[in-house]
């Protein structure tokens, strides 16, 4: 939390949804920009519906988001790793590449500093050696490793991760959950969302807890009580939603460190 800071983000009665339905709404409130930020909840309870609203995918059913200092085209935003398709020809480094386009554009050749970019932000990910393999012959923990390196390139104030750690090994959750400390400590702001209570207790000293509506926000420690879990999960039933089992224990998780939506 960046106690005294200026807000990066504004939610004013926001609500989103699609085709006329809520997903989430009646958000206010602001996000202070150098916040640490878990996004946690049941399934279906508008977590990466609210990050899709941040980065303009998604227009308010209803009052407003505004970004403060910041455009759009500047976000950077990893989406569930699922959304890639490994079977796109591409190898690593051009994949990785890709962080600058916003920079570069996607037809301008890179010059020798951009090069020497990549090349780091590969290496900072440990990928070094491995730059001219297909990302379909990839790992699930080395394709997270080529996406955040692509979120090195973009040099973003504000990054959007939803479900970063889904279906990846532990060494790959600890180097990435690494690196999202130094952007924190940079300055950048990092907006998460998670299942792993017990990586949330530990990494991010602030947390918002949606059921659709906003259950809990503030410290981490408080809003991650049994008494507030066991709020949210009453809201998904009565939503008509299967509550993540993670909701109802806060120390659930699986052997690999992480929790699967």
């Amino acid at each position: 939390m960046s106690d005294g800071a200026p807000p990066i983000l504004r939610f004013d009665n926001l609500t989103l949804g699609y085709n006329r339905h809520p997903a989430v709404h009646h958000l206010r409130g602001d996000i202070a920009a150098g916040s640490l930020l878990a996004v946690v909840g049941p399934n279906g309870a508008g977590k990466s519906t609210l990050l899709k609203g941040i980065v303009g995918e998604l227009r308010p059913m209803q009052g407003r988001l505004e970004l403060i200092g910041i455009k759009r085209e500047n976000i950077a935003y990893l989406t569930q790793q699922s959304t890639i398709d490994g079977s796109f020809p591409i190898v690593i480094h051009d994949f990785v590449a890709m962080g600058l386009w916003a920079q570069y554009g996607a037809f301008r050749g890179f010059d020798r500093a951009a090069r020497q970019r990549i090349e780091e932000a590969i290496a900072a990910v440990g990928l070094s050696g491995l730059e001219n393999r297909p990302i379909g012959q990839l790992s699930g923990g080395q394709l997270q490793r080529a996406r955040f390196a692509r979120v090195i390139l973009q040099d973003s104030p504000l990054v959007l991760l939803d479900e970063p750690y889904g279906a990846i090994d532990a060494t790959t959750v600890r180097d990435l959950a690494g690196l999202v400390r130094r952007w924190n400590r940079e300055g950048r702001t990092v907006i998460s969302v998670l299942h792993d209570f017990a990586h949330v207790r530990e990494a991010y000293p602030e947390t918002l807890l949606l059921a659709r509506e906003v259950v809990a926000r503030g410290a981490t420690a408080e809003v991650l009580s049994e008494a507030n879990l066991q709020r949210a999960r009453r809201s998904a039933e009565a939503q008509g939603e299967t509550p993540d089992t993670a909701i109802c224990h806060a120390d659930a998780g699986d052997a690999s460190g992480h929790r699967h939506q």
